[in-house]
């Protein structure tokens, strides 16, 4: 524990540094200075037809740089992967470009940042693909909600993808982690969470193919691992980590044994994969203000032996407690970053965090993204 004085007050606020979320640690070949990470959040703010990150985008990041490592939002692979309203892609040239202006900022300011790769699959709409149904593993209505230019509507019946878009898919996210490359990034993180495209594969209840591609656990897998080979390949190193959601609950998905069973041996192949990290999603508190399910992780740490960032209702205390245990190598905090840019700051001052206001999530103005202010010295403002 360290202490300084405040002068103006003569309090002694502390600034306890010998905390787990506070240590460096090694990542494959990224470095990182703390274990505080910023998770992916869809915030919707590329309101433009090119779908480029913007001067925005650069503060907001530029904000969080004493992040350990800033995650981005999902980002789209191709023309092909949008399904959601507002969201950069990293296909196009400009697109590449607009990204290195924010990758500047963040290691002007001492960062580190890895973009994430993302595809919806069949839980896009056709208001996203020209009028075009959106494809997925099977001809079966994953029954989400897809947020379009003109609010949220239901998903529809996709086409099943043939061998060759699947080949495709694969293609264009190498592409992509090439682009991130080309755009400065740090490395990439493949998008396996929720209800979108890898986690329609990985799922019987959509995935209903007799090919190399369904059939079984081991071919529902197969594109996963096909996607991070490919991601894999540009950079040097261990550069790509994986997001999944074990225990993600929708219409389709459900967390029931058979499908924890299916997440223990694609956690376990996991481990044999080119990985910087794998970043699991944790169950969702069963009541608001909840912890989180630390066994939930702990099933997976006994299966993986890489690095493992955990995600989903962990607070300062929570997260050292989880590191200083062995379950997880670091914490990603997503909402707490929204409001608290200065949440690395926070946390090692020991200070209260700011709530965020969610009416402003998607907005797609500045308000709520990059006008929340940093703490500051006791007597001396916010």
């Amino acid at each position: 524990m360290t202490t300084t004085t405040d002068l103006r007050t003569g309090t002694t606020p502390p600034t306890t540094v010998d905390q787990p979320l506070l240590r460096p640690a090694r990542f494959g070949d990224l470095r990182l200075p703390n274990r505080v990470v910023m998770a992916p959040l869809t915030r919707a703010r590329a309101v433009n037809a090119e779908l480029l990150p913007t001067g925005m985008h650069a503060a907001y990041y530029g904000q969080r740089a004493s992040a350990g490592l800033i995650i981005t939002e999902g980002t789209w692979v191709s023309e092909r992967a949008i399904g959601f309203a507002g969201v950069p892609g990293v296909y196009s040239e400009e697109q590449v470009a607009a990204w290195r202006r924010v990758t500047d900022l963040v290691h002007a300011l001492g960062g580190r940042i890895v973009l994430q790769l993302w595809h919806t699959g069949a839980a896009s709409h056709p208001d996203h693909l020209g009028g075009e149904p959106p494809a997925g593993p099977s001809a079966v209505n994953p029954h989400e909600r897809s947020y379009t230019p003109s609010g949220f509507k239901d998903t529809v019946t996709p086409r099943e993808m043939t061998t060759a878009d699947i080949a495709t898919t694969i293609t264009e996210y190498g592409a992509a982690a090439a682009n991130a490359r080309r755009a400065g990034f740090d490395g990439v993180e493949v998008h396996a969470l929720g209800s979108f495209l890898i986690p329609q594969f990985l799922n019987p209840r959509l995935n209903r193919r007799s090919d190399a591609y369904g059939a079984d656990r081991t071919g529902r897998r197969r594109l996963l691992f096909e996607i991070i080979d490919a991601a894999a390949a540009p950079w040097d190193g261990r550069r790509v980590g994986v997001r999944l959601s074990p225990y993600w609950t929708a219409e389709r998905f459900t967390p029931d044994e058979a499908t924890l069973a299916a997440y223990d041996e694609l956690v376990a192949e996991l481990g044999d994969r080119p990985l910087a990290y794998l970043h699991l999603r944790g169950p969702a508190p069963a009541t608001p203000g909840d912890g989180p399910d630390v066994d939930a992780f702990a099933r997976f740490r006994r299966r993986f032996d890489g690095p493992l960032i955990v995600n989903l209702g962990f607070g300062r205390e929570s997260g050292n407690a989880v590191i200083e245990a062995g379950t997880a190598d670091a914490v990603a905090f997503g909402t707490h970053f929204i409001a608290n840019p200065d949440l690395v700051t926070r946390f090692a001052l020991g200070r209260e965090l700011a709530t965020g206001d969610p009416g402003t999530y998607y907005t797609g103005g500045a308000e709520g993204y990059v006008d929340y202010p940093v703490s500051a010295w006791p007597g001396c403002g916010p």
